[in-house]
């Protein structure tokens, strides 16, 4: 499958009074989106802090929407149509990344979302997003082994933004984060000992029932989540 060329990851932010209107956006924009016409893929997705991959790390003020597209066109035109307004209504900051895949390995629900891209050097800002399902009698060993990975991530040179991201408050975690450069990702991806380890025990402790990696040349950034502009700003630690 070819790779496609354009990829959207939208975070809103609301205000804690819209909570419960975000949360209903989530119900009734699944159908809205399944009606979009040049989408390949999307996900309406909850986020956290990444840190334990448990319901302590829910963040009920951003939400999210991942969508794959046939061309940027379509993507345009969704981005003013009827569910984007709906949540500007309610948001009170919004981030738009703007990416195209450039090396993607494993399923999600079942699909290659982001196609077989052959990998390639990227000058610039890149990006990776994670997915997976646990298997229910792996959960207790998989979540025992994050938090010292997830407090690596954050100390990791290079890292503009890091969010835990999900369809499901538990049991298909997921992270997407935004980097400096490559270097920066590879830094962390194969010389921190804790996430190489982690890397390293996923094939003999047998942890996912399904699992996708996937990575990202960053064509563009814009807007703010909690307040900060990613590649301008340094991410908290």
């Amino acid at each position: 499958m070819s790779a496609p060329p354009l990829v959207t990851l939208t975070l809103w932010g609301v205000p804690p009074a819209a909570v419960p209107a975000a949360t209903l956006r989530m119900a009734l924009d699944r159908r809205h989106v399944r009606r979009t016409p040049g989408l390949r893929f999307a996900k309406l997705l909850g986020t956290g802090d990444g840190r334990t991959f448990t319901i302590r790390d829910a963040d009920p003020l951003h939400w999210g929407l991942l969508a794959v597209w046939d061309d940027p066109v379509a993507a345009e035109r969704f981005s003013s149509g009827p569910t984007h307004r709906a949540w500007e209504r309610i948001a009170r900051e919004r981030l738009d990344v703007v990416l195209r895949p450039v090396a993607s390995r494993g399923r999600w629900s079942g699909r290659a979302p982001f196609g077989d891209p052959a990998p390639h050097k990227v000058d610039g800002p890149v990006a990776a997003l994670t997915r997976a399902r646990i298997r229910p009698r792996k959960a207790r060993v998989f979540w025992r082994s994050v938090p010292p990975v997830s407090q690596g991530l954050h100390a990791v040179p290079g890292l503009r933004l890091a969010v835990g991201i999900g369809e499901a408050p538990i049991g298909l975690p997921g992270t997407f984060s935004l980097w400096e450069n490559a270097a920066s990702l590879i830094e962390f991806a194969h010389r921190r000992a804790a996430h190489a380890d982690v890397v390293a025990r996923t094939a003999t402790e047998g942890w996912y029932a399904e699992e996708l990696f996937a990575r990202f040349a960053v064509l563009d950034v814009r807007g703010t989540f909690q307040g900060r502009r990613p590649l301008l700003e340094a991410v908290a630690p």
